[in-house]
C-alpha cells in the first residue's frame, strides 16, 4: 500500500511539474516575415505571430522562407534566435526541455543562472544541456543535426552514446538518430565570428533576421543555405558606414 501511495505522489508531482512548464510563456520579441504560431490546446490553425505577442508550451511555430523570429523565456533565462524555415515546438512538458527543434536553424543564448533546474533544446538525434552559454544548431530534412558552440560548453545526450559528450567554444558536434556526436574544431569562420562578436548585421535586409541576439553575424547565412556561403568577413575598423 505504502508502495501504491508513493508511486501515485511521484506521478502526481510529475504531473504538475509538467502543467506549470506547459503554462509557462515565452514572448515574441520580433518578427519578420511569415512566423506562424499553432496552438496544442486547443487544436488550431497556424495564426500570424507578431511583436509582443505570447506563446505557451505545445505550440509549434514555423518560419517561411527569409523570415525571421526571436523568442524568449524570462524564467529560463533563455533567449532564441529563429531563422527562415524553421520548425520547432515549445516545451510540451517534459522536464527541463524547453523547446523541440524539428527542422531548420537557431540559435540559442542562455544566461547563466543558479540551481539544479536543466535547460534543453531537443534535436532529432540528442538533447542539447546547458548551464549559461551560446551555440547555433541546425537540422536538415534528413534529421542530421550539426551544432556549433560559441560559448560556454553544452553537454550532447545521445541514445547512442553511453556518456554525454562535452562541446566547448570553438568546437562543432555532428549526428543524427543513427550516427553517434562526433567532436571536431568548428570551421575557420564560425571561430572567428565567436571570438570577434563584432560582425555587421547582414540579415536586415533579406528579412532573414535584425542580427543576433549579441550583435554577432546571422548564423542563418552559412547553415543550410542553398547558395554558397559568403566569403567570411573581417571584424570594422572604426565607425560603420553613414546608413
Amino acid at each position: 500500500m505504502r508502495k501504491l501511495l508513493a508511486s501515485m505522489i511521484v506521478f502526481i508531482a510529475a504531473g504538475t511539474t509538467a502543467a506549470q512548464q506547459s503554462s509557462l510563456p515565452y514572448r515574441f520579441d520580433a518578427v519578420k516575415r511569415t512566423v506562424t504560431v499553432t496552438t496544442l490546446v486547443p487544436p488550431g490553425q497556424p495564426v500570424r505571430a507578431s511583436k509582443g505577442q505570447l506563446a505557451h508550451g505545445g505550440d509549434q511555430i514555423s518560419t517561411g522562407l527569409f523570415s525571421y523570429a526571436l523568442i524568449a523565456s524570462e524564467h529560463y533565462g533563455a533567449r532564441f534566435e529563429i531563422f527562415a524555415s524553421t520548425d520547432l515546438t515549445l516545451s510540451r512538458g517534459t522536464p527541463g526541455v524547453i523547446l523541440s527543434l524539428q527542422r531548420g536553424r537557431l540559435r540559442a543564448a542562455f544566461d547563466k543562472i543558479t540551481g539544479n533546474e536543466p535547460r534543453v533544446v531537443s534535436t532529432p538525434g540528442a538533447l542539447l544541456a546547458v548551464r549559461g552559454t551560446q551555440y547555433d544548431v541546425a537540422v536538415d530534412s534528413a534529421g542530421r543535426t550539426t551544432l556549433d558552440v560559441v560559448e560556454g560548453i553544452v553537454e550532447v545526450r545521445s541514445p547512442l552514446n553511453p556518456q554525454p559528450l562535452l562541446i566547448h567554444a570553438g568546437e562543432r558536434s555532428v549526428f543524427s538518430p543513427k550516427e553517434p556526436p562526433t567532436r571536431h574544431e568548428s570551421p575557420p569562420d564560425v571561430r572567428r565570428e565567436g571570438a570577434d562578436g563584432h560582425q555587421n548585421d547582414r540579415g536586415g535586409k533579406d528579412g532573414r533576421g535584425t542580427g543576433s541576439i549579441d550583435g554577432r553575424d546571422n548564423p542563418g547565412d552559412r547553415h543550410g543555405s542553398s547558395s554558397p556561403p559568403p566569403p567570411p568577413q573581417q571584424p570594422p575598423h572604426g565607425p560603420g558606414p553613414h546608413r
